[in-house]
């Protein structure tokens, strides 16, 4: 059993939050685009975002309120 995989999110996903997409030159249909490619990741994932604690991607998967709806892709 190695080390979990791990992901840099930057400002795309956080500790139950997304990133802004209602700033200048900020996509909406990116943001979520990109948010879908990240649940490509095992659920084990560790994230690490640009700002705030370190979270999973499971955990956010269950808890993340704007994840609902974002399907796994298998």
């Amino acid at each position: 059993a190695g080390e979990p995989p791990r992901v840099l999110s930057g400002d795309l996903l956080f500790q139950g939050s997304i990133g802004r997409y209602d700033l200048p030159g900020a996509s909406r249909e990116d943001l979520f685009r990109s948010l879908k490619r990240l649940l490509t990741l095992p659920p084990q994932t560790e994230v690490y975002p640009g700002h705030g604690p370190p979270t999973t991607l499971a955990l956010e998967a269950k808890t993340n309120p704007f994840l609902l709806g974002l399907e796994w892709e298998t």
